[in-house]
């Protein structure tokens, strides 16, 4: 995934939307749009966002299962029953006859 942006004073930006969007869609680069020379806001495409969106949700997946790996590694673990056996006493659900 190729990483792409331009900055733009959002004054410019509203002397030309249409031309503008149909560049960002067209190229699926967000443009950076400031204001007194501060980044202020981000317009994209919206599959580009989508896309983004899910790149991150597939690296928070990676990086919880990461941590997941390390507990085992060091130790950080204990018995299902045991875990279960706790929840239902602190949430007051009664066993399963």
């Amino acid at each position: 995934m190729e990483v792409c942006f331009r900055r733009l004073p959002f004054k410019k930006f509203q002397q030309n939307p249409k031309e503008l969007t149909q560049q960002i869609k067209k190229t699926k680069c967000p443009l950076v749009l400031t204001v007194n020379g501060k980044a202020r806001f981000v317009v994209q495409d919206a599959e580009s966002y989508e896309e983004m969106l899910q790149l991150i949700d597939r690296l928070e997946a990676i990086e919880g299962i990461r941590r997941g790996l390390e507990d085992v590694e060091r130790g950080r673990v204990r018995p299902s029953k045991e875990v279960f056996e706790e929840i239902r006493r602190k949430y007051k659900i009664p066993k399963k006859v």
